[in-house]
């Protein structure tokens, strides 16, 4: 499939299933399944998988737009399948050829655990340990929050090595791995359908196969292969929840009427100076995050300053402009049939989500200074 048949799968799922269930998922913080289920069986959940195994061998842009229209939706879904996304590129490298045909087929859900309790948002130093005992490697862990703990097929999962040098190794778990203990559903301010709970692992045994990469090689996969993705995809989440707020707000704006002067409020113009700042901030948002695509895309030299930068000012632009939002919608906008306070939770999740804005500004000005970044 194009990307331009994918995006058009991907319009009529969050048109039709997506955007009807978002609303009830907030609600009721529940797994969005029913718009999972549905990007599962058009082959979404293969995007980024490559065509020998079935999948549709898309890149980080497509990815993007992909992520980017979902959110405008339903933060919670754009937010799994971005998890899973992330998860998925890691098992495309790595894993074995009959986990990669279920990625592509839709046949498992992929996540990340890699935030702990121990090291908290700096995902790259895990305090977790792996043991080899006889075939097997024993893990125990505390992972602080992994996304949609209750419902992916396996975890892609980061602890200290087992014998090599090296801050971590990368494994793939089994959701259903004895041994495994979560915490009850989540129900928290935003992003409330995203399933994201702490995991207790405590003597977890799995096949010593299911290492994904080298012994310590783990800080390198998610330095290369994970935080680009990562970084990227929740930007376009960012950006769509944006996107998709500002046409609430707009339409909200147009239909309220003040009757005593006969004017709707879009025809104030405190109001529309208010609007026209927050779509420029989106737009902004939006520019950065397709530039950080094409350095990446290109090789520039400039990419991975450009993939610190980008999820920490998608998440605060957003932030910035889900205020703009309830600001102009004003009492309504605190009424969940006018979406926007839905948004405006959601969008709060980037800035301390790892790596958290702080964690990535402290990087950039390492970056900008000439100093190393560990």
């Amino acid at each position: 499939m194009s990307s331009n048949g994918v995006l058009s799968a991907v319009d009529r799922i969050a048109t039709d299933v997506v955007s009807a269930n978002a609303a009830k998922t907030d609600a009721e913080a529940t797994f969005p399944k029913a718009s999972m289920d549905a990007l599962a069986q058009a082959g979404l959940f293969g995007l980024v998988s490559a065509p020998e195994v079935g999948g549709k061998g898309q890149s980080f842009r497509a990815a993007a737009e992909v992520i980017d229209r979902i959110a405008q939706e339903c933060g919670s879904t754009a937010m799994v399948l971005t998890m899973h996304y992330c998860g998925s590129a890691v098992l495309e490298k790595y894993a074995d050829i009959a986990t990669r045909k279920d990625v592509a087929a839709g046949r498992h859900l992929s996540t990340l655990a890699f935030s702990e309790e121990g090291s908290r948002s700096m995902f790259w130093a895990p305090m977790s340990t792996a043991r080899k005992e006889g075939a097997n490697i024993r893990l125990d862990a505390k992972k602080s929050w992994i996304t949609a703990a209750h419902h992916a097929t396996a975890y892609v999962w980061s602890s200290r090595p087992v014998a090599a040098e090296g801050p971590s190794t990368i494994w793939l778990v089994p959701s259903d791995a004895t041994g495994l203990d979560r915490a009850p559903r989540y129900d928290g301010l935003g992003l409330r359908g995203n399933d994201s709970t702490p995991v207790i692992a405590s003597g977890v045994r799995i096949p010593e196969s299911n290492r994904l990469g080298e012994d310590g090689q783990g800080f390198g996969i998610m330095m290369e292969t994970v935080l680009p993705m990562f970084n990227v995809l929740s930007s376009a989440c960012s950006v769509g929840l944006m996107t998709g707020a500002i046409a609430r707000m707009a339409k909200h704006a147009g239909a309220t009427k003040f009757e005593h002067l006969g004017s709707s409020l879009a025809e104030q113009p405190a109001t529309r100076q208010h609007i026209a700042r927050a779509q420029i901030k989106a737009d902004l948002a939006r520019a950065l995050l397709f530039d950080t695509i094409t350095a990446l895309e290109t090789g520039r030299p400039d990419a991975m300053l450009r993939v610190l930068e980008v999820k920490a000012a998608a998440g605060d632009t957003a932030s910035e402009v889900l205020g703009l939002c309830m600001r102009v919608c004003g009492g309504a906008a605190y009424r969940r049939d006018v979406a926007v306070e839905r948004y405006f939770r959601d969008a709060q999740a980037a800035s301390v989500m790892a790596p958290t804005t702080d964690t990535l500004q402290d990087f950039i000005g390492k970056a900008v200074c000439g100093l190393p970044l560990f």
